[in-house]
């Protein structure tokens, strides 16, 4: 389909930004000097902002697409970018037509954010493609423990069944004292996640090692302070062992792994060996 407002003897293409965080927090900039509103989302004024090359190709090889020195913006932080926040941001790259920006747009790249860092004044961020997603293996490899996330398609589960919120009542480094809900089994929450609901921390989740009574400990400490008294969502965890699936869940139709299948170390026993 042809965009009619690029094949205008003087065109008035601006490029447009779209950043969208896992948490739903959206950002938009266009390389013209006044803000737009485009699609239901302003775009800010980065003159400055610009790609430096963009290449389209119809083979599977990775597109080329530096973005480093783009994200330079007051809305990202350098505390959110240290903690995580754009990590895996959903980008999208457009030409539009800034004098009317209904006009339609030109897509020139879009897929994810890699690991997000400071480079001196600027930021610099790893491109993924969305060719990035056919590099994937094809058929599963086997292991004998469940390849499936927990709760999720293939797993079979629903994850609301498993979360519960709580506040935290104190810290101790990286043990939380929380009020457990009744009834679970013990050490429910190790190989899940606790996520902040409010504070310096809100939108951060951090892998829950193990659990007790009253607490749990994290794999990871967010760079503010945790304060007694904040809301927090804990989501149960798996091990991803066949008896937990079976025993626990009773979920074991749903395994996605081969507990029994023999391992390489068959491979090196010999008569007489155990």
């Amino acid at each position: 389909m042809t965009d009619v407002w690029l094949e205008g003897p003087v065109t008035s293409a601006a490029y447009g930004w779209r950043l969208e965080r896992d948490d739903g927090v959206t950002l938009g900039f266009t390389s013209h000097d006044l803000d737009i509103l485009h699609d239901g989302l302003l775009l800010r004024a980065s003159p400055g902002m610009k790609p430096t090359t963009i290449v389209e190709s119809l083979g599977l090889e990775n597109d080329g697409l530096d973005v480093s020195g783009a994200l330079t913006s007051d809305a990202i932080r350098a505390d959110d970018l240290v903690a995580g926040r754009w990590d895996s941001a959903y980008l999208e790259i457009f030409l539009f037509e800034w004098s009317n920006p209904d006009a339609g747009r030109r897509l020139l790249a879009n897929g994810t954010l890699g690991a997000v860092s400071l480079s001196g004044d600027g930021v610099e961020a790893e491109f993924l493609g969305l060719k990035q997603a056919l590099e994937r293996s094809v058929a599963p490899q086997t292991s004998p423990s469940c390849r499936a996330r927990f709760c999720d398609a293939a797993c079979g589960l629903n994850r609301l069944r498993f979360r519960h919120f709580a506040k935290i009542g104190g810290v101790d480094g990286s043990t939380l004292g929380v009020t457990m809900p009744p009834g679970l089994p013990a050490n429910s929450f190790a190989y899940g996640s606790a996520r902040f609901l409010e504070g310096a921390n809100s939108g951060l989740s951090s892998d829950i090692l193990s659990s007790d009574a009253s607490s749990i400990r994290i794999a990871s400490l967010p760079d503010q302070p945790i304060l007694p008294g904040t809301r927090i969502k804990l989501t149960e965890g798996c091990d991803k062992q066949i008896s937990t699936c079976a025993s626990r869940f009773g979920n074991a139709i749903n395994f996605r792994g081969e507990p029994y299948l023999p391992g390489n170390d068959l491979l090196t026993r010999y008569p007489g060996g155990s």
